[in-house]
This record gives C-alpha cells, sequence and structure tokens, in this order.
C-alpha cells in the first residue's frame, strides 16, 4: 500500500497556497493598471480626433488652436491644450503634431510613464 500511496502524490498537480496567491496579487495589479491606463488611451483617441478636426477646418495657427481647444472642452480632454500644439504647412496642407506624457503612480517612487507623440496627415 505504501507504493501506492506515493504514486498518486506524485502524479498529483495544482497550485499551492501561495501560487494562489501571487497569481491573485498579479491579477489585481493588471486589473488596477488597466483600468487606470484605459482613460488615458481614451483622452488619447479624443486628441487624435480633434487634432485632425482642427487640422481641416483650421486655416490660420490662431483659428486651428480655438477648434481644438473646443473641441477639448467636449471631450474632457486636460493632458494638452490648443497652445501645446506645433502647426506646421506641407505642400499647402496643415499638418498639426503634439506631444504630450501622462503618468500613474504605482508604489511608492514608482510611476508608470505614457509618452504620446503623434501628427495629423
Amino acid at each position: 500500500m505504501s507504493v501506492h500511496r506515493s504514486a498518486s502524490r506524485a502524479r498529483q498537480r495544482g497550485l499551492s497556497f501561495f501560487g494562489l496567491i501571487f497569481i491573485g496579487v498579479l491579477a489585481v495589479a493588471v486589473f488596477a493598471i488597466g483600468g487606470q491606463s484605459v482613460p488615458i488611451f481614451l483622452e488619447y483617441q479624443a486628441i487624435r480626433k480633434a487634432a485632425n478636426k482642427a487640422a481641416k477646418e483650421g486655416s490660420t495657427v490662431p483659428e486651428i488652436r480655438a477648434i481644438f481647444d473646443r473641441a477639448a472642452a467636449i471631450d474632457d480632454i486636460s493632458s494638452i491644450k490648443g497652445a501645446d500644439l506645433e502647426i506646421t504647412k506641407r505642400n499647402d496642407k496643415v499638418v498639426v503634431s503634439y506631444k504630450y506624457s501622462r503618468e500613474i503612480a504605482l508604489a511608492g517612487p514608482a510611476y508608470l510613464v505614457y509618452r504620446f507623440q503623434d501628427q495629423t496627415n
């Protein structure tokens, strides 16, 4: 009987209690960071949309910035303002470029930093 008992223990597989706790803590951390990251990426999409709209509808630099600021007020964009846009012309086409960063505090001195840089086509 002792041979049968040791053989069945050798075949057992599974997760220890500490392994389960570790996976649980890891899952909570991933969901916490993901939950804070989703609004940042949604804001990035709103910024892209506002910059494209400003580039298409505006013809002067102040007008482009004003169009962007109006769209930013509607979409609740707080990471960048119309004054932060870099506006140039290429082949009679307005190009709006921008660069900004957002941080998520993790623990103590640790931060997760997202850096965004884009331009209209």
